[in-house]
């Protein structure tokens, strides 16, 4: 029995979902890392002829992304949690004022889901003897310990995943030739790109080509962009 329990555990553990917290607010950390730096240090080169502001910009926007990101992911993820946490609320007191109704709601779910009504409706009694306010919060709004939120895992994931990122194109703005550097982060950058898209898709089981093709294309638009802006205003500083 012990060992069908191991085995079932092991089973439930193979399935990507259970990354897909984190995974989504790390692979969008080291890509906004890598693809803002990039383009702000690319446009900056474009418009440039001396290191010095190529650095400077770089290591402000990585600072500043970084930061961003993470207040940004704790923002939005918090919100979630208050409106998660709100309908928690909201599903307490309605199985205290009326238990037969929110009954003949579970039945009624279970029923959709493909069970017949009396089936459906002992499933539902026997759920509410053991954890009413769970099979409600499970069944009826939709959470669960995969898709609840946390606000401080993702914001820290996505602001170490920006800094991991950024620093990428940061040490290619430090230490490669300053002649064609723009080039050269646009390299570099696309190679890092590829990777991490590479990685994401293998760590979610998804198709690592299909991953790829996409984040070499909007890397490429980015990055592009940026770089005419620069060579548009071209100013050499000095």
């Amino acid at each position: 029995m012990e060992e069908n329990k191991k085995t079932i555990d092991n089973y439930l553990d193979n399935h990507y979902i259970h990354r897909s917290n984190w995974l989504r607010a790390a692979v969008l950390g080291a890509n906004d890392g890598i693809l803002s730096t990039a383009s702000l240090a690319i446009g900056v080169a474009a418009a440039s002829e001396i290191r010095e502001p190529i650095i400077l910009a770089t290591l402000a926007g990585l600072v500043a992304g970084a930061l961003s990101m993470a207040a940004g992911e704790y923002v939005s993820v918090s919100s979630q949690t208050d409106i998660e946490n709100a309908d928690i609320e909201r599903e307490k007191k309605e199985l205290q004022e009326t238990p037969e109704i929110e009954l003949q709601l579970l039945a009624e779910i279970y029923e959709k889901r493909g069970l017949k009504k009396e089936t459906a409706l002992t499933v539902a009694k026997e759920l509410t003897e053991k954890d009413a306010l769970g099979a409600h919060i499970r069944d009826e709004l939709g959470i669960n310990e995969i898709s609840q939120a946390k606000p401080i895992q993702a914001a820290f994931a996505s602001g170490a995943a920006f800094t991991i990122g950024g620093i990428l194109p940061f040490l290619v703005a430090i230490f490669l030739p300053l002649k064609n550097m723009e080039y050269s982060l646009y390299g570099f950058s696309l190679f890092f790109l590829i990777i991490l898209g590479a990685i994401s898709a293998k760590t979610g089981g998804s198709s690592i080509s299909k991953a790829i093709i996409r984040i070499t294309f909007w890397g490429t638009v980015a990055m592009g962009l940026t770089a005419l802006v620069g060579y548009l205003f071209n100013v050499n500083v000095g």
